[in-house]
């Protein structure tokens, strides 16, 4: 695992987020080298976790190109990675896991 992506796992485990996964892409047609999906605790916690990324990556210089938000799910681009911070209610609904795993599994 890169030092970027153990940052970001080391930061989310850091400040309570669970089930923390990360999806080596790269030897895959997806659009992205990695993505870490993880679960908070609900709104509140996912939009604080957003921050506490926001503040040890940019400290690294790391650039976040794009940011969508709701209460349930946010989603954080830095160009060759995504992050998914998902309530549990969509983390189950929606399965991200097996579609990455998938994906993974059309090289």
């Amino acid at each position: 695992m890169n030092d970027r992506i153990e940052l970001i796992t080391n930061e989310l485990d850091d400040k309570k987020a669970t089930d923390i996964q990360v999806f080596d892409m790269k030897n895959s047609d997806y659009f992205v080298d990695y993505v870490v999906v993880a679960t908070s605790m609900g709104e509140r916690h996912s939009l604080a976790l957003l921050e506490y990324l926001k503040t040890a990556l940019k400290a690294k210089g790391e650039q976040f190109l794009n940011i969508e938000a709701t209460g349930d799910w946010i989603v954080v681009d830095l160009g060759d990675t995504l992050i998914h911070l998902l309530s549990p209610d969509f983390r189950v609904k929606y399965n991200l896991e097996e579609f990455l795993q998938q994906t993974q599994k059309k090289q």
